[in-house]
């Protein structure tokens, strides 16, 4: 469920805020090859499905951590929306970690929550954790404080 807010103003009032969870998405074994292709990221654990199958401590082939981190961008749109802005910065992500592994076939979503806005520059900076879980597993996959400014 997304959070819809008219004004990067707006934000301020939604601190502590549980967002989501967001839709299921399949991180399949193609997006996880089309992943290594744009990064140069071959490791085995990720693209090489047989020997994964046979050898990995994870019981098949993972998704990169980084592919996992870049499905926040995915997911943010889901959790929350600012309808009214002329511009949304990328400021950055604060600590990132990888509890447990994304494995090929699998559906993640996301979950967040509105950590801290403030003014900053002309608009409001918004700091989300965003949760990435994988369906049926203990742990998450991902949980990432995303830094974003909107400009009205």
């Amino acid at each position: 469920m997304t959070t819809r807010v008219s004004t990067p103003a707006d934000l301020l009032d939604h601190v502590g805020d549980e967002l989501g969870p967001t839709d299921w998405t399949t991180i399949t074994q193609e997006r996880i090859g089309l992943f290594a292709d744009a990064t140069g990221d071959h490791q085995w654990i990720h693209v090489d499905v047989e020997r994964a199958n046979r050898e990995s401590p994870f019981g098949g082939p993972i998704a990169h951590g980084y592919l996992t981190l870049a499905l926040v961008n995915l997911f943010l749109p889901q959790l929350i929306t600012v309808e009214e802005f002329s511009a949304g910065l990328n400021v950055g992500l604060d600590k990132v970690r990888f509890p447990s592994p994304v494995p090929a076939g699998s559906r993640a979503r996301a979950r967040g929550e509105v950590v801290s806005a403030q003014e900053a520059k002309g608009g409001v900076q918004v700091t989300v954790r965003v949760t990435v879980e994988v369906e049926g597993a203990d742990k998450p996959a991902c949980v990432a404080d995303t830094v974003s400014r909107f400009l009205p």
